[in-house]
């Protein structure tokens, strides 16, 4: 067991020993390394959480993360909620959220101020023509390393494939794709379970059972109903309660209402990580409510992967682009911050929700094949759907124009050719040839294609 810190108040320390401000202290560390998308925060968290701390066994840490793969949101940030509720309960997971979630809040507002100011004068435009193709193959990396977990076998790929053609030709909502997805999982597995039975957490080292601070915290079994309905109502309100005020005081026309609710809804969505819906997201906010531009979800995206905190992070500069754009008679920077705070606030609001409603009975559902060849199922056609980002990327990426046509049903996307640029090019496969080949970081990645951008964008476009 972990020791109890000398000094430390009685009333400030858990049943496990772990004084709760030292766990403040390692979410602060937490949120300051979160750097490098779901992947590289959660090895920050195992690192310091089960091998440096010791406070969560190996076989608990891959528990939570596996079940929180299965939730809507990000899995990384929910992922913190639960180790912090399992810690400390409810304010150990606001704690663990809320810490992982403001150092990314704070630098893209920041970066999003400094853009809607100052996009068009030429060192902006400079580092965000280098940035935009090394997300591209970022993105594409992301395929790669999500495909090589998720196909094991024929039944996988097929999922894949078919979550591609029906978003990338045939429109398909995302939603519908998640959906259908999990019922093939979960049906399926009655039939072939080794079909679907994919993704499975490592086992726990023998005898570690014993050597961990939050071992035998949790029992098993199923969580009183009248706690359950507590919990929901309290988090709904949380969520809801501000989009409701807004909505009636300001309209549903109004900006903020449309983007607390559009993002509300993408909040339900999310499965699989950010990179599955952010395709969903750019193509409503470029095509329906015309809060970005074709190229300024990528400008974001690149903000999002080089600051800390969850990629999805990203929706807050989609929000604080488009009450920049319909401010309404504010002026656009305050409609902006403005725009930033709702729409952080519907998408992670339902993080709390999820966790705080459903630690308990993930605890109780241990082991359940069923939900975990759901997941299996979903995690493929994401891989599909990533495939669809990617593409639609990097068609706005490296060309100039690109044709949006449908024929019989069916959308293509026709890229005018002689609009292609080769810079974009070049510095998309070096950075691709930088992360695949020679295994060169991802912030190193792009700050060298930033530097690249800027470079070549003074000396042949200024």
């Amino acid at each position: 067991m972990i020791q109890e810190t000398p000094g430390t108040p009685k009333d400030e320390r858990a049943s496990h020993g772990i004084p709760f401000g030292e766990a403040v202290r390692v979410w602060v560390r937490v949120a300051l390394y979160s750097f490098g998308g779901p992947a590289g925060q959660i090895a920050v968290m195992h690192r310091l959480l089960v091998e440096e701390k010791r406070w969560v066994s190996e076989d608990r840490f891959l528990h939570a993360m596996n079940y929180c793969m299965l939730l809507p949101g990000p899995e990384a940030q929910q992922l913190a909620t639960y180790v912090g509720w399992l810690l400390h309960r409810t304010k150990g997971g606001l704690v663990a959220g809320g810490l992982f979630i403001l150092p990314g809040f704070v630098s893209i507002l920041v970066l999003s101020v400094l853009y809607a100011a100052f996009q068009e004068t030429t060192l902006v435009q400079a580092l965000f023509y280098g940035l935009k193709p090394a997300v591209l193959a970022v993105v594409v990396e992301a395929v790669v390393r999500i495909g090589r977990r998720a196909l094991k076998n024929g039944v996988m790929v097929g999922l894949a494939a078919l979550a591609f053609v029906a978003i990338f030709f045939l429109d398909v909502p995302f939603p519908v794709i998640v959906l259908g997805a999990g019922l093939v999982g979960f049906l399926g597995s009655r039939f072939r379970e080794d079909l679907f039975l994919v993704i499975r957490g490592a086992e726990a080292k023998e005898g570690d059972s014993d050597s961990f601070a939050t071992d035998g915290l949790v029992e098993a079994t199923r969580p009183p109903i009248a706690q359950t309905v507590r919990t929901a109502g309290v988090w709904l309100f949380v969520w809801l309660a501000p989009l409701a005020v807004m909505a009636a005081v300001l309209g549903t026309s109004n900006v903020f209402v449309q983007e607390g609710l559009f993002f509300s809804k993408a909040a339900v969505v999310t499965f699989g990580g950010a990179y599955a819906v952010l395709a969903y997201i750019a193509q409503q906010a470029v095509d329906t409510y015309g809060w970005l531009r074709p190229g300024e979800m990528l400008d974001g995206l690149g903000m999002a992967e080089t600051t800390p905190g969850p990629l999805v992070q990203v929706v807050q500069f989609v929000g604080f682009m488009g009450a920049y754009r319909f401010a309404s008679g504010l002026d656009p920077v305050v409609a902006g911050v403005i725009g930033s705070v709702v729409t952080t606030w519907v998408t992670f609001a339902p993080c709390f929700l999820w966790i705080f409603l459903g630690a308990p009975y993930i605890e109780y559902l241990r082991g359940r094949k069923a939900l975990t060849s759901a997941l299996s199922a979903i995690t493929a056609a994401v891989v599909g759907v990533i495939l669809n980002l990617a593409v639609w990327f990097a068609l706005h990426t490296l060309f100039g124009e690109v044709d949006e046509v449908v024929w019989n049903g069916v959308r293509l996307f026709r890229p005018v050719w002689a609009s292609v640029d080769p810079a974009a090019v070049v510095i998309a496969v070096l950075s691709a040839v930088a992360l695949f080949r020679f295994k060169v970081g991802m912030i190193q990645t792009l700050g060298l294609s930033a530097a690249a951008g800027i470079v070549y964008y003074w000396t042949f476009l200024a």
